[in-house]
């Protein structure tokens, strides 16, 4: 009998360009076998907090502090796993030419972590891009790192974050673990940090 399929939820926090913006780079990848929980924490907290949003869609860097310690508090209260990978953009000493290329090896990175320990997994990445051919090219690049990973299912969409509450809540825990990496501020890293368990930081000079 096949195990159960695993739901996973990826979000990123940072900016991309290796020589501007932030210092760091960091993906959260949530994962859980009952993912209508993290739904629901983010719907009675969009009702409770956020109900004149236009957007219809919480983000952890337009709320209160007391909301985001609130909102990370009750997505740790489940029994969900969270992979994180960070990349260290002061270690780029020559970026890929194509910066887009970091953002993909930090999500092949957090998929095989979660691939190590659920070999069936439906994976939704924050739809980070309009165009369809870098929506493929993503999906490519994440199947070709993985490729000789054992697994059994592996099924990656990438849908928009207002349609999807589940991706809402990845917002904030790559916020938090974001906090940890960019400011040395943990306040909000320790409230999820026992869910963790995969945390990688790239430090590659040449890409």
């Amino acid at each position: 009998m096949s195990p159960p399929l695993q739901y996973a939820f990826l979000d990123e926090s940072g900016t991309v360009s290796p020589f501007t913006g932030s210092h760091f780079l960091v993906a959260a990848l949530i994962s859980t076998a009952h993912p209508r929980a993290l739904e629901l924490h983010v719907r009675r907290a969009q009702k409770k907090y956020g109900a004149s949003l236009r957007s219809g869609e919480m983000k952890a860097d337009s709320s209160r502090e007391a909301v985001i310690a609130e909102i990370l508090a009750a997505i740790a209260s489940e029994p969900v796993t969270i992979i994180t990978v960070a990349v260290d953009k002061q270690a780029i000493a020559r970026p890929p030419t194509d910066s887009e290329d970091i953002y993909r090896q930090m999500v092949s990175q957090a998929v095989g972590h979660l691939l190590r320990r659920w070999p069936r997994v439906d994976i939704c990445l924050d739809k980070r891009y309009t165009a369809e051919r870098l929506r493929y090219r993503l999906e490519r690049a994440v199947r070709e790192a993985v490729a000789d990973l054992p697994h059994e299912v592996l099924i990656i969409r990438q849908e928009d974050s207002i349609a999807r509450k589940e991706l809402q809540a990845a917002d904030f825990v790559a916020w938090a673990i974001f906090q940890k990496y960019e400011r040395g501020d943990n306040r909000f890293y320790d409230i999820i940090a026992h869910r963790l368990v995969a945390e990688e930081v790239i430090t590659q000079a040449l890409w």
